[in-house]
């Protein structure tokens, strides 16, 4: 029988999805609810933050199935990183930062530990 997805690349995949939705989630009302009550804001991103739900709990599900615990969470600590830096730089017009480079540099140490066995 031939497995129509697989579910190492499935997981990530939806897990880069949901990621982009929490990003937004998170700090995009800085930009465009400033001028906004903080409360208009919270359920403007409880809204977005629904979709990454629906999104982030059946991909730990699946990929549960195939990673460690430790494993998805170093995953989504990557991904957070990976999806966060563009969005600073390119949504949020934050500089350049070499921290960038080093923090990315920290989380690949990490990822070998959490893999290693």
């Amino acid at each position: 029988m031939i497995k129509l997805f697989n579910p190492y690349i499935f997981t990530v995949v939806m897990l880069v999805l949901s990621n982009y939705f929490m990003t937004f989630a998170w700090y995009a009302h800085l930009r465009n609810m400033s001028d906004k009550v903080w409360w208009i804001a919270a359920l403007a991103s409880w809204g977005i933050a629904l979709c990454e739900y629906l999104i982030m709990v059946p991909a730990n599900r699946i990929g549960f199935t195939v990673y460690t615990l430790p494993q998805l969470k170093i995953i989504q600590e990557v991904i957070s990183l990976t999806v966060f830096v563009p969005f600073a730089i390119f949504y949020m017009n934050q500089p350049f930062k070499w921290d960038f480079v080093w923090a990315a540099l920290c989380l690949i140490g990490a990822v070998y530990f959490m893999f290693r066995s």
